[in-house]
């Protein structure tokens, strides 16, 4: 069975999406773009403002589902530009300890909004 999450705090899906569902012990989050979600606009700034912003929209998604970056077991990060990498990475170490969750980068031609970064992840609950 599988039950969608959601929470006001973060910005609207922005197609055919759930901004996650929860199957079993395992939470999945849809990527998040650094959007504004009072404002559904991409927030101003650098690589690592844009970077918190992400986090900001996760952190909300994470706690509506009952979990935070504590839970998080796998991360995926898009960037637009892999020269990004140390700023977002940067960022990224502030919000987990060890052990660290699972994680690939990848460099992709575009994403939504063009957007620098993107993230999605998977929470566990055991």
């Amino acid at each position: 069975m599988k039950q969608a999450v959601s929470s006001p705090d973060a910005p609207t899906a922005i197609g055919p999406y759930s901004q996650a569902v929860r199957a079993g012990q395992l939470l999945f989050l849809s990527g998040q773009v650094p959007l504004d979600p009072a404002t559904g606009q991409i927030v101003a700034g650098d690589i690592a403002a844009q970077t918190r912003r992400v986090f900001d929209n996760l952190a909300a998604v994470l706690e509506a589902g009952g979990r935070s970056f504590a839970d998080v077991v796998r991360t995926t990060v898009f960037l637009a530009d892999m020269n990004d990498f140390a700023a977002v990475n940067e960022v990224y170490g502030t919000y987990f300890s060890e052990p660290y969750p699972a994680r690939a980068t990848v460099q992709v031609a575009r994403l939504p909004k063009d957007a620098r970064v993107e993230i999605d992840l998977i929470a566990s609950y055991d």
